[in-house]
């Protein structure tokens, strides 16, 4: 399952900013970062249950705001990119 994780967080006070890391940090586990507040995961269900649950932990509702994109299993379809940073392919080779 493909799916586009944006979020924001006041980081308005000290609390704030950890959220924010703690978001960040667990969004990196499960995909890439695209933009700023902006991850794309592949992975099963079950594993993007587990992602959303913790991240729900985390935010605070009053302050801050998650959206979840389920783009599917035909993703590729589904994403138009424009500029200078290279796409992510989720399903390619892992380079480090």
């Amino acid at each position: 399952m493909y799916v586009l994780i944006a979020y924001d967080v006041c980081t308005a006070d000290y609390n704030g900013k950890k959220r924010l890391n703690k978001i960040a940090k667990l969004c990196v586990k499960y995909g890439q970062r695209v933009q700023n507040s902006v991850f794309e995961c592949l992975a099963e269900p079950a594993e993007i249950e587990v992602l959303k649950s913790e991240i729900l932990k985390i935010m605070n509702k009053e302050q801050d705001s998650v959206r979840f994109y389920n783009l599917g299993e035909r993703y590729k379809t589904k994403i138009e990119h424009y500029g200078i940073k290279q796409s992510y392919d989720p399903g390619g080779e892992l380079l480090l």
